[in-house]
Protein backbone atom coordinates (compact mmCIF):
# COMPACT_ATOMS: atom_id res chain seq x y z
CA UNK A 1 0.00 0.00 0.00
CA UNK A 2 2.91 2.37 0.66
CA UNK A 3 3.37 4.63 -2.36
CA UNK A 4 -0.03 3.73 -3.83
CA UNK A 5 -2.42 6.61 -4.56
CA UNK A 6 -4.96 7.20 -1.80
CA UNK A 7 -8.44 5.91 -2.59
CA UNK A 8 -11.57 8.05 -2.40
CA UNK A 9 -12.58 6.22 0.78
CA UNK A 10 -9.20 6.92 2.40
CA UNK A 11 -9.34 10.57 1.33
CA UNK A 12 -12.83 10.94 2.80
CA UNK A 13 -11.62 9.47 6.09
CA UNK A 14 -8.63 11.76 6.44
CA UNK A 15 -10.57 14.86 5.37
CA UNK A 16 -13.22 14.18 8.02
CA UNK A 17 -10.46 13.60 10.57
CA UNK A 18 -8.77 16.88 9.61
CA UNK A 19 -11.95 18.93 10.00
CA UNK A 20 -12.59 17.32 13.39
CA UNK A 21 -9.15 18.49 14.58
CA UNK A 22 -9.63 21.93 13.03
CA UNK A 23 -12.96 22.35 14.84
CA UNK A 24 -11.25 21.50 18.14
CA UNK A 25 -8.39 23.92 17.47
CA UNK A 26 -10.68 26.83 16.53
CA UNK A 27 -12.82 26.18 19.60
CA UNK A 28 -9.77 26.04 21.88
CA UNK A 29 -10.34 22.39 22.79
CA UNK A 30 -7.27 20.17 23.36
CA UNK A 31 -6.64 17.31 20.93
CA UNK A 32 -3.83 14.92 20.08
CA UNK A 33 -2.46 14.96 16.54
CA UNK A 34 -0.53 11.76 17.31
CA UNK A 35 -3.73 10.09 18.53
CA UNK A 36 -5.57 11.04 15.34
CA UNK A 37 -2.64 9.76 13.30
CA UNK A 38 -2.68 6.39 15.09
CA UNK A 39 -6.43 6.03 14.59
CA UNK A 40 -6.09 6.73 10.86
CA UNK A 41 -3.23 4.23 10.60
CA UNK A 42 -5.46 1.52 12.05
CA UNK A 43 -8.26 2.33 9.58
CA UNK A 44 -6.16 2.81 6.44
CA UNK A 45 -2.85 1.00 7.02
CA UNK A 46 -1.02 4.14 5.89
CA UNK A 47 2.24 5.13 7.58
CA UNK A 48 2.62 7.97 10.06
CA UNK A 49 4.60 10.14 7.62
CA UNK A 50 2.15 9.58 4.79
CA UNK A 51 -0.80 10.57 7.00
CA UNK A 52 0.97 13.67 8.28
CA UNK A 53 1.87 14.78 4.75
CA UNK A 54 -1.72 14.25 3.63
CA UNK A 55 -2.85 16.52 6.47
CA UNK A 56 -0.45 19.14 5.10
CA UNK A 57 -2.03 18.67 1.67
CA UNK A 58 -5.45 19.41 3.15
CA UNK A 59 -4.00 22.57 4.71
CA UNK A 60 -2.93 23.63 1.20
CA UNK A 61 -6.46 23.15 -0.15
CA UNK A 62 -7.92 25.23 2.71
CA UNK A 63 -5.24 27.85 2.12
CA UNK A 64 -6.41 28.22 -1.48
CA UNK A 65 -10.02 28.47 -0.28
CA UNK A 66 -9.12 31.34 2.01
CA UNK A 67 -9.76 29.35 5.18
CA UNK A 68 -7.83 28.82 8.43
CA UNK A 69 -5.93 25.55 8.65
CA UNK A 70 -4.48 23.53 11.51
CA UNK A 71 -1.48 25.16 13.13
CA UNK A 72 1.57 22.96 12.64
CA UNK A 73 0.38 21.32 9.41
CA UNK A 74 2.23 23.58 6.99
CA UNK A 75 0.48 23.63 3.56
CA UNK A 76 2.10 21.23 1.07
CA UNK A 77 0.97 21.73 -2.54
CA UNK A 78 2.10 18.50 -4.20
CA UNK A 79 -1.07 16.39 -3.99
CA UNK A 80 -3.62 14.38 -5.96
CA UNK A 81 -6.56 16.20 -7.51
CA UNK A 82 -8.74 13.54 -5.87
CA UNK A 83 -7.92 15.05 -2.47
CA UNK A 84 -9.36 18.40 -3.57
CA UNK A 85 -12.49 16.57 -4.66
CA UNK A 86 -12.71 14.91 -1.22
CA UNK A 87 -12.55 18.32 0.49
CA UNK A 88 -15.24 19.56 -1.90
CA UNK A 89 -17.42 16.56 -1.04
CA UNK A 90 -17.05 17.26 2.68
CA UNK A 91 -17.96 20.92 2.21
CA UNK A 92 -20.85 20.05 -0.11
CA UNK A 93 -22.52 18.14 2.72
CA UNK A 94 -21.92 20.99 5.17
CA UNK A 95 -22.96 24.07 3.28
CA UNK A 96 -22.97 26.26 6.38
CA UNK A 97 -19.38 25.45 7.39
CA UNK A 98 -17.44 28.21 5.64
CA UNK A 99 -19.40 31.31 6.70
CA UNK A 100 -19.31 30.71 10.49
CA UNK A 101 -15.55 30.15 10.39
CA UNK A 102 -15.13 33.48 8.62
CA UNK A 103 -17.37 35.31 11.11
CA UNK A 104 -15.61 33.79 14.14
CA UNK A 105 -12.16 34.60 12.80
CA UNK A 106 -13.04 38.21 11.97
CA UNK A 107 -14.83 38.83 15.24
CA UNK A 108 -11.81 37.63 17.21
CA UNK A 109 -9.61 40.25 15.52
CA UNK A 110 -11.69 43.40 15.83
CA UNK A 111 -8.93 44.69 18.10
CA UNK A 112 -6.30 46.12 15.80
CA UNK A 113 -3.16 43.94 15.63
CA UNK A 114 0.04 45.81 16.48
CA UNK A 115 2.93 46.09 14.03
CA UNK A 116 1.33 45.06 10.73
CA UNK A 117 3.99 43.52 8.49
CA UNK A 118 3.84 44.87 4.92
CA UNK A 119 5.94 42.85 2.49
CA UNK A 120 6.32 42.45 -1.28
CA UNK A 121 3.39 41.24 -3.41
CA UNK A 122 3.31 37.76 -4.98
CA UNK A 123 5.23 37.39 -8.22
CA UNK A 124 5.59 34.80 -10.96
CA UNK A 125 8.87 33.72 -9.38
CA UNK A 126 7.13 32.48 -6.22
CA UNK A 127 4.06 31.07 -7.93
CA UNK A 128 3.12 27.58 -6.68
CA UNK A 129 3.73 24.54 -8.88
CA UNK A 130 0.99 23.91 -11.45
CA UNK A 131 0.06 20.41 -10.29
CA UNK A 132 -3.40 20.45 -8.76
CA UNK A 133 -3.95 24.20 -9.23
CA UNK A 134 -6.65 23.71 -11.87
CA UNK A 135 -8.60 21.56 -9.39
CA UNK A 136 -8.10 24.14 -6.68
CA UNK A 137 -9.22 27.02 -8.87
CA UNK A 138 -12.36 25.08 -9.73
CA UNK A 139 -13.14 24.52 -6.05
CA UNK A 140 -12.41 28.18 -5.27
CA UNK A 141 -14.90 29.22 -7.95
CA UNK A 142 -17.48 26.74 -6.74
CA UNK A 143 -17.33 28.01 -3.17
CA UNK A 144 -16.98 31.66 -4.28
CA UNK A 145 -13.93 32.49 -2.21
CA UNK A 146 -13.71 36.12 -3.32
CA UNK A 147 -17.45 36.64 -2.93
CA UNK A 148 -17.48 35.28 0.63
CA UNK A 149 -14.75 37.67 1.74
CA UNK A 150 -16.48 40.58 0.00
CA UNK A 151 -19.79 39.86 1.75
CA UNK A 152 -18.18 39.37 5.16
CA UNK A 153 -18.66 42.83 6.59
CA UNK A 154 -17.03 42.03 9.94
CA UNK A 155 -13.86 40.79 8.24
CA UNK A 156 -13.73 43.80 5.91
CA UNK A 157 -14.28 46.28 8.71
CA UNK A 158 -11.62 44.65 10.89
CA UNK A 159 -9.12 44.85 8.02
CA UNK A 160 -9.87 48.53 7.40
CA UNK A 161 -9.50 49.28 11.12
CA UNK A 162 -6.11 47.55 11.10
CA UNK A 163 -4.99 49.53 8.02
CA UNK A 164 -6.19 52.80 9.57
CA UNK A 165 -4.12 52.22 12.73
CA UNK A 166 -1.13 51.20 10.60
CA UNK A 167 -1.25 54.45 8.62
CA UNK A 168 -1.51 56.61 11.73
CA UNK A 169 1.31 54.74 13.48
CA UNK A 170 3.61 55.07 10.46
CA UNK A 171 3.05 58.80 10.13
CA UNK A 172 3.59 59.36 13.84
CA UNK A 173 6.77 57.27 13.70
CA UNK A 174 8.30 59.48 10.96
CA UNK A 175 7.55 62.67 12.90
CA UNK A 176 4.28 63.63 11.23
CA UNK A 177 1.68 63.45 14.02
CA UNK A 178 -0.04 66.41 12.32
CA UNK A 179 -0.78 64.21 9.30
CA UNK A 180 -1.65 61.19 11.46
CA UNK A 181 -4.45 63.19 13.05
CA UNK A 182 -5.91 63.94 9.59
CA UNK A 183 -6.06 60.33 8.36
CA UNK A 184 -9.71 59.62 7.57
CA UNK A 185 -11.68 56.36 7.53
CA UNK A 186 -13.74 57.31 4.49
CA UNK A 187 -15.79 54.12 4.11
CA UNK A 188 -16.84 54.29 7.77
CA UNK A 189 -17.67 58.00 7.79
CA UNK A 190 -19.07 58.48 4.29
CA UNK A 191 -19.94 55.00 2.96
CA UNK A 192 -18.44 52.79 0.26
CA UNK A 193 -18.92 54.98 -2.80
CA UNK A 194 -15.62 56.86 -2.83
CA UNK A 195 -13.58 54.11 -4.53
CA UNK A 196 -11.21 53.84 -1.55
CA UNK A 197 -11.52 53.16 2.19
CA UNK A 198 -8.89 55.38 3.82
CA UNK A 199 -7.59 58.85 2.97
CA UNK A 200 -4.04 59.13 4.26
CA UNK A 201 -0.77 60.86 3.42
CA UNK A 202 2.85 60.18 2.58
CA UNK A 203 5.34 61.60 5.06
CA UNK A 204 5.85 64.52 2.62
CA UNK A 205 2.13 65.27 2.81
CA UNK A 206 1.04 63.85 -0.56
CA UNK A 207 -2.41 62.27 -0.73
CA UNK A 208 -2.72 58.46 -0.33
CA UNK A 209 -6.07 56.88 -1.20
CA UNK A 210 -6.09 53.34 0.18
CA UNK A 211 -8.50 50.57 -0.80
CA UNK A 212 -8.27 47.69 1.71
CA UNK A 213 -8.95 44.05 0.75
CA UNK A 214 -8.85 41.47 3.56
CA UNK A 215 -8.89 37.68 3.66
CA UNK A 216 -8.24 34.96 6.23
CA UNK A 217 -6.48 32.91 3.57
CA UNK A 218 -3.09 33.13 1.91
CA UNK A 219 -1.64 35.94 -0.16
CA UNK A 220 -2.94 34.56 -3.47
CA UNK A 221 -6.58 34.23 -2.38
CA UNK A 222 -8.66 36.01 -5.06
CA UNK A 223 -10.58 39.15 -4.16
CA UNK A 224 -13.32 41.36 -5.64
CA UNK A 225 -12.77 44.88 -6.87
CA UNK A 226 -15.55 47.18 -8.06
CA UNK A 227 -15.80 49.17 -11.26
CA UNK A 228 -15.76 52.37 -9.18
CA UNK A 229 -12.57 51.36 -7.38
CA UNK A 230 -10.89 50.63 -10.71
CA UNK A 231 -12.09 53.96 -12.09
CA UNK A 232 -10.51 55.89 -9.20
CA UNK A 233 -7.31 53.87 -9.60
CA UNK A 234 -7.17 54.88 -13.26
CA UNK A 235 -8.10 58.53 -12.63
CA UNK A 236 -5.70 59.06 -9.71
CA UNK A 237 -2.90 56.51 -10.17
CA UNK A 238 -0.36 58.57 -8.27
CA UNK A 239 -2.52 58.63 -5.13
CA UNK A 240 -4.53 55.38 -5.15
CA UNK A 241 -3.19 52.05 -3.90
CA UNK A 242 -4.60 48.69 -2.82
CA UNK A 243 -3.54 47.32 0.56
CA UNK A 244 -4.03 43.54 0.56
CA UNK A 245 -4.30 41.99 4.05
CA UNK A 246 -4.02 38.20 4.27
CA UNK A 247 -3.70 35.47 6.93
CA UNK A 248 -5.82 37.84 9.01
CA UNK A 249 -7.27 35.22 11.36
CA UNK A 250 -3.84 34.17 12.68
CA UNK A 251 -0.97 36.56 11.95
CA UNK A 252 -1.95 39.45 9.65
CA UNK A 253 0.36 40.20 6.74
CA UNK A 254 -0.04 42.72 3.94
CA UNK A 255 1.33 43.92 0.64
CA UNK A 256 0.56 46.93 -1.53
CA UNK A 257 -0.43 47.11 -5.21
CA UNK A 258 -0.32 50.33 -7.23
CA UNK A 259 -1.90 51.08 -10.63
CA UNK A 260 -2.03 49.74 -13.21
CA UNK A 261 -3.41 46.70 -11.40
CA UNK A 262 -3.13 44.60 -14.57
CA UNK A 263 0.63 44.45 -13.89
CA UNK A 264 -0.08 42.40 -10.77
CA UNK A 265 -3.40 40.57 -11.23
CA UNK A 266 -5.75 39.23 -13.88
CA UNK A 267 -9.06 41.09 -13.82
CA UNK A 268 -11.92 38.69 -14.60
CA UNK A 269 -15.51 39.83 -15.08
CA UNK A 270 -17.72 37.80 -12.71
CA UNK A 271 -21.04 39.60 -13.16
CA UNK A 272 -22.75 41.92 -15.63
CA UNK A 273 -25.35 44.67 -15.33
CA UNK A 274 -28.42 43.69 -17.35
CA UNK A 275 -30.37 46.58 -18.87
CA UNK A 276 -33.61 46.31 -20.82
CA UNK A 277 -33.42 47.14 -24.50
Amino acid sequence: MAGDPWTDEENDLIVADYFAMLADELAGRPFSKAGHNRALHKRTGRGRGSIEYKHQNISAVLQWLGQPWIDGYKPALNFQGSLVEAVARWLDHRGDYLAPIQRKSAASLLEVPAGLFVGPPPTVSNEPPPKGLDHMRAVARKFDVAGRDERNRALGRAGEECALAHEKENLAAVGRPDLAERVKWVSEEEGDGAGYDIASFSQEGRSRLIEVKTTNGWERTPFHITRNELAVAEERPGEWCLLRLWNFAREPRAFQLVPPLEKHVSLIATSYEARFR
